[in-house]
């Protein structure tokens, strides 16, 4: 059924997820999370007593608690609500007509005399907002960022690579990530995500669940200019094509 989602759709699920799990958090004290933190404290203490009949009360005690306390957090209500609309809606939809997919474009502190220039890096650190390169050129520096929500988008077009190997490296939770790339630059790309999907240089993959994939162009170890791209996202596609 989980294959059958579109990126975008479990990204909202996992979105409201995460907000309700914050609202828990913030205006009722912690909720079911203190309570799930002590059964866990049980679990921890029958398991290490568990030879004994106190150990092995304690321990399902816990077990069991655990479980109603997960259960009875907001954002676990919704997933399952979520979970269960999306299968009856999967089934009717599956009574009526056979699923089709058709893959598609998507888009130490160490004192020196050495003297050093500080540079604006092309990208800062943002959670919830997309971003993209300059237009029409900017100036290359090696993108190294993290991020929660939002696109990343990159076009190695309008900017001069170094005759060296630059890098790009990307670690997000929720959002896609569109590289382009001239067609005289050498490419390494390290990919992997929990959910998404994959276009890259027209190999598509039209789901991925905790999968990792690595492409390389023919002459990357042997060429330049040349780009390494390292990402990794919780959920959100992936786009890697020339220009």
């Amino acid at each position: 059924m989980f294959r059958q989602l579109t990126t975008d759709t479990l990204n909202w699920i996992l979105i409201i997820g995460v907000i309700l799990f914050v609202i828990e958090l913030t205006f009722y004290h912690g909720g079911m999370l203190i309570n799930a933190l002590f059964f866990s404290l049980l679990i921890y203490i029958g398991r290490k007593k568990y030879h004994s009949l106190f150990g092995k009360v304690i321990f399902w005690v816990g077990v069991v608690g655990i479980v109603f306390a997960i259960l009875n957090m907001l954002a676990i209500r919704f997933l399952i609500i979520a979970a269960i609309i999306l299968f009856l809606i999967h089934y009717s939809k599956s009574k009526k007509e056979s699923a089709y997919l058709h893959p598609k474009e998507f888009k130490q502190r160490e004192e020196t005399n050495e003297t050093i220039i500080r540079k604006q890096p092309l990208f800062d650190h943002k959670l919830f907002d997309d971003q993209r390169t300059e237009e029409p050129s900017y100036q290359w520096k090696d993108v190294n960022i993290h991020g929660a929500f939002g696109d990343r988008i990159i076009d190695l077009s309008n900017t001069v690579l170094p005759n060296d190997t630059a890098i790009i490296s990307i670690r997000h939770m929720v959002g896609n990530i569109e590289i382009y790339v001239p067609y005289d630059v050498e490419v390494s790309i390290h990919h992997s995500s929990l959910f998404g999907r994959a276009l890259i240089f027209g190999h598509f993959h039209e789901k991925l669940m905790n999968k990792t994939l690595l492409y390389q162009t023919e002459n990357y170890n042997t060429k330049f200019p040349r780009v390494k791209v390292i990402t990794s996202l919780l959920s959100g596609d992936i786009e890697v094509k020339r220009v």
